[in-house]
């Protein structure tokens, strides 16, 4: 990066990109539009990673040249960082710089100038140091082109009382046009790009691409500053350490797929390389003063062992393998976050003097046990309370057959989230408590909000788990179309004993807020995704909270 004078830049920054092209200033630049916008991410208390892409007029082999900036003025006219970025073909035109030498808990400005442009101007945010009296994110994942407009993004856009963003996740699918959730995307004029499911590095990048040139992504990313990691629908569904479901050896080798993946990823995505080197190991700690210790994790990737699957343990005679099924379960080398980021984790905490020890990963903690003719959709949700109330009022009207319903086991109803991995969660769990930690457990990745008390399998309260529903994604209301959405989430909750709350119809975001005194979690939702119009659905908008403190670390309502 070639340093320009902050004196020489003040005294024609204002004046604008001819200004700046007279004073020489733009003197090697490229002439190149700036049509997916800027974005920030992985913010420090002194340093905050700034991104763009360049859509050059004239595609050539060679270096495009860029101008960038960073003030502390909304007109970029108080100048504290500037230089110039080259970029080419090799990395897609995306130029990220990771920019230091900021202060703590200050806002700052930041944009980009090719010969002929000037990109959108970005607002980004360092984190503070010391005692902080509040920090406020917005939790989001699973945002899906084609299955609906990104109003979410939007809303995150419109507010001012955020300090940073989280997305935990899916932030592009891998599908074709006309894979999972793309039945409306052509009368929504969303039809994924490419028209073919997701196998090489120019996929990945056209993708991602087409995701970035969404104006409400762009507009929510130019506001705030983004702390990212990818669950698995950025290189294909229900990843782990070796494989995926959806990938196939006719598809190619695995490996070489998820290093396009992971290289089309960083390429597009603010956050900051791995010091060693290991695009794999994206786990990593953000402190916010002396509030909370913030730890973005991978549980797909890096460690994670193969799902189990339901499927695998019925017998030739169609009976169920209980006892092979829960020796797996119960597996003690069973994994899913790996050996090393798991000891890491335990590391953190150990060392944490904060209020709060914050996870930031993909897939659910909490307990989510059904019964399991509910969970294999033997029976309706409704069906099955009905049952249980005729039991309680009624018992001698029961069958034989609603008697064995009623008696069939609870068992996990996604194996591929913690439910999956018993022991590890049983680990981390006991970590907290040992450790006495105010444990905040936030998730995304099943369409759904939850709101979930963190028990050990002795049932000790250990702390919470706030999980946000999706952007645009189908929930479960797409599973179980014959129930009523607002029945199905008052049953669930009913059914699920450490579960509070939950809403599995509508799509939506999540703004956790902490303090010394409490963690908040709001719930906002909107009424559609499949219209340009759309409203904030206030009747369904939902606080919680949570004390910290032995003792108190469970949900209650706000």
């Amino acid at each position: 990066m070639t340093p320009i004078t902050r004196r020489r830049f003040i005294k024609t920054v204002a004046i604008g990109t001819t200004a700046l092209a007279s004073a020489g200033l733009l003197t090697g630049c490229s002439r190149a539009r700036f049509n997916h916008g800027v974005a920030s991410g992985d913010p420090l208390s002194d340093r905050v990673v700034i991104w763009t892409r360049i859509t050059p007029y004239q595609a050539f082999n060679g270096q495009h040249k860029i101008l960038w900036l960073v003030a502390t003025d909304a007109q970029c006219q108080q100048v504290v960082g500037s230089g110039m970025a080259t970029t080419d073909a090799s990395r897609d035109y995306t130029i990220k710089l990771d920019v230091t030498g900021l202060h703590p808990g200050q806002t700052y400005y930041y944009c980009f100038y090719s010969q002929n442009h000037r990109s959108p101007v970005g607002r980004m945010r360092t984190l503070p140091v010391g005692p902080v009296s509040e920090f406020n994110m917005a939790v989001v994942s699973c945002s899906n082109y084609p299955a609906g407009y990104f109003h979410v993004y939007g809303e995150i856009a419109a507010r001012d009382d955020l300090h940073a963003v989280l997305h935990l996740g899916d932030y592009i699918y891998e599908y074709g046009a006309d894979g999972y959730a793309s039945e409306d995307a052509t009368a929504l004029d969303r039809v994924s790009q490419p028209a073919t499911e997701l196998l090489t590095l120019s996929d990945y990048r056209t993708r991602y691409a087409q995701y970035r040139s969404d104006p409400q992504l762009q507009a929510a990313h130019g506001r705030h500053s983004f702390i990212c990691v990818w669950d698995d629908h950025e290189v294909t569904n229900d990843t782990w350490r070796e494989g995926a479901e959806n990938h196939n050896p006719g598809e190619g080798d695995f490996f070489a797929r998820r290093a396009q993946a992971l290289q089309a990823y960083y390429e597009w995505i603010p956050v900051r390389e791995p010091e060693d080197g290991d695009r794999l190991s994206i786990y990593r700690q953000f402190s916010i003063g002396e509030l909370l210790d913030l730890y973005m994790l991978d549980t797909r990737l890096i460690g994670r062992d193969q799902q189990l699957n339901y499927a695998n343990y019925f017998t030739s005679s169609g009976g169920f393998d209980a006892a092979a099924f829960q020796a797996d379960l119960t597996n003690p080398e069973r994994t899913l976050l790996g050996l090393e980021q798991r000891q890491w984790l335990q590391q953190r905490m150990a060392q944490s003097q904060a209020t709060w020890q914050v996870l930031g990963q993909q897939v659910l903690m909490g307990r989510m046990n059904l019964p399991a003719p509910v969970a294999t959709q033997q029976i309706s949700f409704s069906d099955y309370q009905q049952l249980a109330y005729l039991a309680q009022t009624n018992p001698g009207a029961l069958s034989p057959e609603q008697l064995a319903i009623l008696q069939a086991p609870f068992i996990p109803y996604n194996l591929d989230a913690w439910d999956g991995y018993f022991v590890e969660r049983e680990i981390v769990l006991e970590t907290a408590l040992s450790l006495d930690k105010n444990l905040v457990v936030l998730a995304g990745d099943t369409h759904n909000a939850w709101a979930n008390n963190l028990q050990t399998v002795q049932g000790v309260d250990v702390g919470v788990e706030l999980a946000t529903s999706s952007v645009s994604s189908p929930g479960l209301e797409a599973f179980f179309p014959a129930e009523d959405p607002d029945a199905l989430s008052a049953g669930v909750t009913q059914i699920i004993e450490p579960l509070h709350y939950a809403n599995l119809q509508h799509r939506g975001y999540l703004v956790a807020r902490f303090s010394a005194t409490e963690c908040r979690g709001e719930y906002r939702f909107v009424n559609t995704v499949k219209s340009e119009t759309y409203q904030l659905l206030e009747d369904y908008a939902k606080d919680i909270k949570v004390l910290p403190g032995a003792g108190n670390r469970i949900i209650l309502d706000a």
